[in-house]
């Protein structure tokens, strides 16, 4: 039996996290952290913590994993540098399992968006876009983030001098090399992600959209299980899903 704690437990995935854990013979969760609770007081009950607490909160969480060698499974986001930084200093002590969706789709909606950007080359042009309800508060969803790397990362760009975050005005013809990134907000909405591919007489789009938390949950506590059986390291949900 896996034993895990889950931080962030009062929060919209902290609570499809328990509810979908039921589902799980081997799993039992020990632990739920709220904002203001001590995680030192259960920790040494788990086996694993889930964190969909706060990126703020994320570094000190995972120092704590790793003073009592537990896995961690991160599902935070919104972190900055010397946040991802402090984490990442952690993966020679623990198993971190760190991805910007836990969704299996959206896992092979990465997958197939490398094998798309491979396949049609340099002629099409980039455009990412992203919808979530009105209450997220980063932007643009780690999802997309990842989804543009991984696009900037097959044509061997920098993301960061590629990005064009929205267009205003009289911005001029769109460079061929720019990876355009668009967010929306508005209603209930729990995650929809498109990659789009545009060429002249020709456009692939690939498209997921989440209805339910619970693809979300599912992908974290199937990452949790896996976690605890792996030495420490830097991991995401491609490593869980075999995907690489």
């Amino acid at each position: 039996m896996t034993r895990v704690i889950i931080t962030g437990a009062g929060g919209r995935m902290g609570k499809a996290l328990i509810a979908c854990a039921t589902h799980f013979r081997d799993l039992e969760i020990v632990g739920r952290i709220e904002a203001g609770d001590d995680l030192s007081a259960v920790i040494a009950a788990g086996d694993v913590v889930i964190d969909f607490s706060l990126h703020s909160a994320t570094p000190e969480i995972v120092a704590q994993c790793a003073r009592h060698k537990k896995a961690v499974v991160i599902g935070t986001t919104g972190h900055s540098e010397a946040e991802k930084s402090e984490i990442t200093s952690r993966k020679t002590e623990i198993p971190l399992v760190w991805s910007s969706n836990y969704s299996t789709g959206v896992n092979t909606l990465f997958w197939l968006t490398r094998r798309a950007a491979e396949i049609l080359g340099t002629d099409f042009d980039l455009e990412v876009v992203e919808m979530h309800h009105r209450l997220k508060k980063d932007a643009p969803s780690g999802t997309a983030k990842t989804l543009a790397e991984i696009l900037a990362d097959v044509r061997h760009q920098s993301l960061e001098t590629v990005a064009r975050h929205g267009r205003a005005g009289i911005v001029g013809e769109r460079t061929p090399q720019e990876i355009g990134i668009h967010s929306l907000r508005g209603g209930d909405v729990v995650g929809d992600h498109t990659v789009i591919f545009a060429n002249n007489g020709e456009r692939v789009e690939l498209t997921h959209k989440a209805s339910s938390r619970d693809t979300f949950a599912n992908g974290a506590l199937r990452a949790a299980l896996w976690a605890v059986q792996q030495k420490p390291g830097l991991y995401d949900m491609q490593d869980v899903l075999g995907l690489k």
